[in-house]
């Protein structure tokens, strides 16, 4: 279990930050408010945890009281029974925190091995994503989407917004896998094909500075599937950051926005770089771990004739395929958060 001390300084510095913000103003509020807010859920569980103890405390000094005995020998197993799960929750709140896990996310998916087929799975999973989003009230925007004649997705960027979206799906990240049968496939035969999914977290200004002098920006003519929303205007914006070779793009009817839209994404795509460059140094062996962000690994398959659903990273397998496709994500979602929770609780107590 965590020392007292170290419980008692984080109340000690969250009793702090209540007076503190009672004389403080303008942005240093804002400043103190957010390490408020982060420190508030892990005192409550302090608390509660502190409060636990003292009443099984209490009731075993009743023991002593022939008039309570009776009553504490009652009170007592039922303490006891709560405390594990006490502890459990107080060392989840205790663990280190991302920092981006509250941010929006930039979810970018691509075909990969398999053609047509791997276009047409990778709109099905910008269609599973849309409806978890849609059942967790969050906002989707979507910033550039070029479809096949098919019907599939070549590329697909998209903002979601809303509480918490980065840490419900920073786990999607790498190559998803799908094994079925082609609506093109006269003979009935499976086939293997994959697509790829990122998920980064939005940067903000103060993240990423951009100098004017290391982007090129192009406008062009917005093209489409099915002629669908094109634009009759040279409106769509490329933006080319020669550093790091990045390129994003926006075809929103309004140039003036597509500037602004693809510049948040190229923020966020060099703030990614970053953050993978931290994690790299910080621990090469944990890249077949979740929450690695090693996009190049096989995370998850989905065989189609089965009905099966397997995420290869926590040998999680769910034959309920067709109510993932629909969104149903949470089962998969909780299950990878908690397979990290117990890495970093098993490296706390090393």
């Amino acid at each position: 279990m965590v020392p007292e001390e170290r419980l008692e300084q984080i109340r000690q510095r969250f009793q702090y930050l209540e007076a503190a913000m009672a004389e403080a103003s303008g942005s240093d509020i804002a400043t103190l408010a957010r390490e408020y807010s982060d420190l508030k859920p892990v005192v409550e569980q302090i608390e509660g945890w502190r409060g636990l103890r003292a009443d099984l405390a209490e009731a075993e000094a009743m023991l002593a009281d022939p008039d309570m005995r009776e009553l504490a020998e009652e009170e007592i197993p039922a303490l006891k029974a709560r405390l594990p799960d006490a502890e459990h929750a107080l060392e989840l709140a205790l663990l280190p925190k991302d920092e981006a896990d509250s941010r929006p996310a930039v979810l970018e998916i691509r075909p990969g091995t398999g053609g047509d087929e791997a276009a047409l799975f990778a709109g099905d999973l910008l269609r599973m994503y849309q409806r978890y989003a849609e059942a967790r009230g969050w906002r989707w925007e979507v910033i550039e989407l070029q479809e096949t004649e098919l019907g599939g997705v070549k590329e697909a960027v998209v903002r979601i917004g809303g509480d918490n979206v980065f840490a419900r799906l920073k786990y999607e990240s790498g190559v998803h896998r799908v094994q079925r049968v082609p609506s093109t496939e006269s003979g009935g035969r499976i086939h293997t094909s994959a697509a790829t999914v990122a998920v980064l977290p939005e940067a903000q200004d103060v993240d990423v500075k951009i100098d004017p002098n290391d982007i090129r920006i192009d406008t062009m003519r917005s093209s489409g599937a099915g002629g669908q929303h094109v634009n009759t205007t040279d409106s769509a914006v490329r933006i080319t950051h020669m550093p790091s070779g990045i390129v994003v793009t926006s075809s929103e009817k309004s140039q003036h926005r597509n500037r602004e839209i693809a510049m948040q994404v190229l923020r966020t795509r060099l703030f990614d770089l970053e953050r993978q460059k931290v994690h790299d140094a910080r621990s090469e062996a944990r890249k077949s771990q979740v929450g690695s962000g090693d996009r190049s690994e096989r995370i998850r398959t989905y065989n189609f004739p089965q009905g099966r659903m397997t995420d290869h990273r926590i040998n999680l397998t769910l034959y309920k395929l067709d109510q993932v496709m629909q969104g149903d994500l949470d089962e998969v979602i909780d299950a990878l958060t908690a397979d990290d929770q117990a890495r970093m609780l098993a490296e706390m107590g090393q």
